[in-house]
């Protein structure tokens, strides 16, 4: 089949790379250690180079932080609400060292909060396509380092919001008296599950007025050293999904479909049950399929080649 588009996932640490066919199904992808903050010698050009070597000139796009502050050419962000043709249109275009041209998805900005995100809009662009009934009116969780939620209706990011929960857990585990001379962590389901009552059950105070818990518990012989990061973690998964509840993102009940797999999603499923909320994964490869959807909006494919 012959190429029709090639798509770059280009992230802080990673660079995922896709070749598509005229129906937008991946015929080829690449993987490779490029980030922006560890590129190769030779900058952007040469981790590109990489990234499509060997592959036909056709248009290419890419999401992600190369086109932050810090990336290759910064693109201005959005403010919602934003579909994907507003996406679509704010494509910015560039000429790389070898000649092609690199179209880059602005991130979004929601003034409200006010807020950003800058890669995820393009998994939520293929969520959207992928589950018209989430697009019409739903929530998106996107877990991770900095987690996302995204409210969704009639295929517009109406707003959003960030919750830094991975990087206050490594803080926390790494750099402050909770995680000092602790042992070898032990996987204690126990431990986690008490750290998310804990956060459910501490209110309008919220789990900051219980994270000291942890090492009061630790002294007290009811948490053992090696637990301690599971309880932590358990307490900060459990108050972010207490701030969905309190501020409206989620409410009791909901089915929220989330974006991601692995024990991270795994522990935020047994998190939410304890709030009588269900998480249910979104389809695979929303990175790829937004890229692609996109693309189309754009007028980068032939609207021929997708028929």
């Amino acid at each position: 089949m012959n190429t029709h588009l090639i798509g770059l996932d280009w992230g802080s640490t990673h660079l995922r790379a896709y070749r598509y066919d005229s129906q937008g199904q991946v015929l080829d992808k690449r993987a490779l250690p490029h980030g922006i903050r560890q590129l190769p010698e030779g900058g952007f050009g040469a981790a590109f180079a990489l990234a499509v070597e060997a592959w036909p000139d056709v248009p290419v796009i890419a999401c992600g932080m190369v086109g932050s502050r810090n990336g290759w050419r910064e693109v201005p962000y959005l403010d919602t609400p934003t579909d994907v043709d507003r996406l679509a249109d704010a494509l910015t275009a560039m000429t790389t060292p070898d000649g092609r041209t690199l179209h880059l998805v602005p991130g979004l900005r929601d003034p409200s909060r006010p807020d950003v995100m800058r890669g995820e809009e393009t998994q939520v662009v293929g969520v959207a396509a992928l589950l018209p009934d989430v697009a019409r009116h739903g929530c998106l969780l996107l877990p991770g380092t900095h987690s996302k939620w995204v409210s969704l209706r009639d295929g517009v990011v109406t707003g959003f919001a960030t919750v830094m929960t991975g990087e206050l857990f490594g803080l926390l585990k790494e750099h402050s008296i909770l995680g000092a001379q602790l042992p070898p962590a032990i996987d204690d389901e126990h431990a986690f599950l008490c750290g998310v009552d804990a956060a459910r059950d501490s209110g309008a105070a919220g789990a900051l007025s219980r994270v000291f818990s942890a090492r009061t518990l630790m002294l007290d012989g009811s948490l053992p050293p090696a637990s301690v990061p599971d309880y932590l973690s358990g307490l900060l998964i459990g108050d972010e999904l207490r701030i969905a509840l309190a501020s409206g993102w989620a409410t009791p009940h909901d089915s929220i479909h989330m974006v991601g797999e692995g024990p991270l999603c795994d522990r935020y499923v047994r998190a939410a049950a304890r709030f009588d909320l269900t998480l249910r994964a979104a389809p695979d490869a929303t990175t790829s399929h937004g890229l692609w959807r996109i693309a189309v909006a754009a007028g980068l494919v032939s609207t021929q080649a997708t028929a």
